[in-house]
């Protein structure tokens, strides 16, 4: 019946922004509880975003300077905001932010040293969750359908919409997880090449029409043909997706338009395999749930069968970051929080290292 008091924090590929969160959580029984207590979005300056988006071309030595200064960045947003909301904290559980992700060549990488942070802050710190099980011959992603199963298990299908969008269900007993494909990161590479961060609403989107050459060469990606366990990151974006986006000249509108039908028809191929005849429901979350459009197509895609849930806000926007605390709390517990049947490592983990203040 412990109490975990845990800040965790989370940087995702849409570079929006980081999230915080101050969770409370403990196990009563044989049933883990949680409580998202406070919360604060630190919005990145174009520079910040740039710095980050940049990280993949940066030299060793230039990347572990960038990795270190994070890092004390992290502590000092992290040390603000507890000072700030008065928090009583047992530790700081940080995803930091994804730079490279290879797993078919064994490594991936995520900014923020957490030593550095640890010292910023004031606080222990459980961060890196990933390195292990790429050790162990896995993906090292994804890592929060542990929460899926754990958290929120009255959902048959867990879907988050970040700058990725990844689906999470339970199959025979072990928990399926992998990266769909697109979400966030194809719309806001688009918006921001008219300034915008992002399509509020997904209002530009709505206004246009489907470019179908735009939309055959998304959907014949040779990623949506492998099986899982997979993932993907910014360096497949880059290689893959944006050879596609700026080579199509077409309006904002329409660009939008047919990205948001490839996501969501990616989405619907792939609930539709998974799925029975018997209504199930289907968790949304991560920030491409505000965009009402996106939503709106998706549930027009999908099987009437399936009911699509989009919980309040503090939910959709923090998840990602509650479950990082919850990993640290497994971490700490030293029990399972990585998985195998999610990532294809030989065998399940309970990964992330301490780092404590000097």
């Amino acid at each position: 019946m412990k109490l975990y008091k845990v800040v965790g924090i989370m940087s995702g590929t849409s570079l929006d922004g980081l999230d915080l969160a101050y969770c409370q959580l403990r196990r009563k029984k044989d049933q883990w509880e949680f409580e998202i207590k406070t919360t604060e979005s630190v919005t990145y300056s174009k520079e910040m975003q740039n710095e980050l988006k940049d990280a993949i071309h940066l030299s060793a030595e230039k990347l572990l300077l960038l990795h270190n200064e994070y890092g004390i960045r992290l502590g000092k947003n992290v040390k603000d905001f507890i000072t700030q909301n008065d928090l009583e904290v047992d530790f700081i559980a940080s995803h930091g932010h994804t730079s490279h992700h290879r797993p078919e060549l064994g490594f991936t990488f995520q900014l923020g040293s957490g030593q550095h942070l640890a010292n910023a802050s004031g606080h222990k710190v459980i961060c890196d969750f990933r390195s292990n099980d790429l050790a162990l011959g896995g993906q090292g992603a994804p890592l929060v359908p542990i929460g899926d199963r754990l958290l929120f298990s009255e959902y048959d299908f867990c879907l988050n919409l970040g700058g990725i969008s990844n689906i999470s269900f339970e199959s025979r007993g072990s928990r399926i997880a992998y990266d769909i494909g697109l979400a966030n990161m194809i719309l806001n590479y688009i918006t921001r090449k008219i300034g915008l961060d992002y399509d509020k609403n997904g209002a530009l989107a709505k206004s246009g029409t489907i470019n179908p050459n735009m939309l055959k060469k998304l959907n014949d990606l040779n990623y949506y043909l492998l099986p899982h366990p997979k993932s993907i990151g910014y360096e497949w974006f880059l290689e893959e997706v944006v050879p596609i986006v700026d080579d199509t000249e077409d309006s904002t509108e329409n660009l939008l338009h047919t990205a948001v039908h490839h996501i969501c028809e990616k989405i619907a191929q792939q609930v539709a395999l998974n799925s029975n005849k018997k209504t199930q429901k289907l968790l949304i979350t991560g920030g491409g749930a505000l965009n009402s459009f996106l939503i709106e197509t998706i549930r027009q895609k999908l099987s009437s069968n399936i009911d699509v849930v989009v919980p309040e806000k503090k939910l959709i926007e923090f998840k990602e970051a509650l479950v990082f605390a919850f990993m640290g709390v497994l971490r700490s517990e030293r029990e399972v929080n990585v998985l195998k049947t999610v990532t294809g490592a030989t065998r399940d983990s309970s990964s992330g290292v301490i780092f404590l203040p000097n």
